[in-house]
């Protein structure tokens, strides 16, 4: 992914960040990490948007797969989706 794409998804989920919502079981990192899985980021391309490591993004993708009782990223993406996060 360039750097101007990162820049466009970085900007994008800044002004998407709002207040904790009780219907949302997650923190707000981990709410960045599932909203970057629903636009199909990578690992290594959402800890470059972050400015995390990719460990890090693993150890949220597998807590958001916890809290949020799926299989995988896709339910995890499509839950987003539902709920408006995307």
């Amino acid at each position: 992914m360039r750097a101007g794409e990162l820049r466009r998804v970085a900007t994008t989920m800044a002004n998407q960040m709002h207040g904790p919502d009780a219907d949302i079981p997650l923190t707000q990192r981990e709410t960045q990490v599932l909203r970057h899985m629903a636009l199909g980021l990578a690992n290594k391309d959402i800890a470059q948007s972050l400015m995390i490591s990719v460990e890090t993004v693993k150890e949220h993708v597998q807590n958001i797969l916890r809290k949020l009782a799926v299989a995988d990223r896709t339910q995890a993406a499509v839950w987003a989706v539902r709920r408006g996060l995307v």
